[in-house]
C-alpha cells in the first residue's frame, strides 16, 4: 500500500459534493472560534466536532489532530481515549501513518490495521485496540505550523471512498479555522510578550533612578551598577530592579546594597 496523494481522492465536481453538509460544521467551528481562548481548547472541540461530523451508523469515528511548530508538537487534541491512546503510541514508536501524512503532505490510509505491513511495531500494538482503519490528513494551514487530523475507524475498511472525500473536504474546511486560531494565539502571545516587556522596562527604569539617588551617578553609571549585581547575583535584571523597589518600599526581607 502507499501513501495515496489528495489530489487522486478528491474530484474538483460531481455528485460526491453534496456527500457531506459542511454548513453547520462551518457555524460550529465560528463558534468555537469566538468561544475559546486558548488554541488547546480550540482543537480539542475541534477533534470531538470532526468525530461527530464524520460518525456514520454503524461506524463510528474517532479523531486525533497534532499541531506542529518549529519541528516540536505544541498541540495535541483527541475526541475520545481511542485517538489519544493511539497518537500516544504512534508519537512513542516515531513513525507511523500520520506522522507519515505529516512529513510527506500526502493522505495516507490504512483499510485494515491486521493486515498492514508499513510501520510493523506500531501496528503490533494499534492492533490491540478497538482501531480497524485509519485515515491520516494533513491540514493545509499556510504558515510556519504544520498539522495532521487522525481519523481512526472501529472497522477494518471503514473509509470508503465517499467517507475519504467527506474527510478530505471537512478537513480543508477545518484547516482555515485551524489557521486562524494559530494566528490568534500567536498575536495573544505576542501581546502578553509585550506587556510583560513593558512592565519589565518600567521596573529597570525606576530601579535606575532610584540607584541615581541614592548613589549620586549618572543614569549610565546607576544602569551598569544594576547590570553589575545581575551579573554577580546570576539573576535576571528585571528581578534585580524589583528587588531595589521593593527594599525602597519598606520590605527589610530583600537585600539590595548597590554600590559603584
Amino acid at each position: 500500500m502507499t501513501e495515496t496523494q489528495p489530489s487522486e481522492q478528491i474530484p474538483t465536481a460531481g455528485p460526491l459534493e453534496d456527500h457531506v453538509d459542511l454548513t453547520d460544521f462551518l457555524v460550529h467551528l465560528q463558534d468555537l472560534l469566538v468561544q475559546n481562548a486558548d488554541v488547546r481548547e480550540f482543537l480539542q472541540d475541534f477533534a470531538e466536532l470532526t468525530a461527530r461530523e464524520l460518525t456514520k451508523p454503524g461506524n463510528t469515528i474517532a479523531c486525533g489532530v497534532t499541531v506542529i511548530r518549529q519541528k516540536k508538537p505544541v498541540a495535541v487534541a483527541d475526541s475520545d481515549p481511542m485517538a489519544r491512546r493511539l497518537d500516544d503510541m504512534q508519537n512513542s514508536f516515531g513513525d507511523g501513518p500520520c506522522l507519515t501524512a505529516l512529513r510527506t503532505r500526502t493522505i495516507t490510509h490504512v483499510p485494515d490495521v491486521r493486515h498492514e505491513d508499513r510501520w510493523r511495531d506500531y501496528m503490533e500494538a494499534a492492533a490491540c485496540t478497538d482501531v480497524g482503519s485509519i485515515l491520516a490528513l494533513p491540514m493545509e494551514l499556510n504558515s510556519t505550523a504544520e498539522a495532521v487530523v487522525n481519523l481512526y475507524s472501529t472497522r477494518s475498511h471503514g473509509f470508503s471512498h465517499d467517507d475519504m472525500v467527506a474527510a478530505e473536504r471537512v478537513t480543508a474546511t477545518g484547516s482555515k479555522a485551524v489557521f486562524l486560531a494559530l494566528k490568534i494565539a500567536q498575536l495573544r502571545d505576542a501581546r502578553e510578550n509585550l506587556a510583560a516587556a513593558l512592565d519589565s522596562r518600567t521596573a529597570i527604569d525606576t530601579a535606575v533612578g532610584i540607584i541615581m539617588a541614592q548613589n549620586r551617578c549618572s543614569r549610565d553609571a546607576a544602569f551598569q551598577i544594576l547590570v553589575n549585581a545581575s551579573s554577580h547575583r546570576n539573576i535576571k535584571l528585571r528581578v534585580v530592579a524589583e528587588s531595589v523597589i521593593a527594599h525602597v518600599a519598606g520590605d527589610r526581607n530583600i537585600s539590595a546594597a548597590f554600590e559603584e
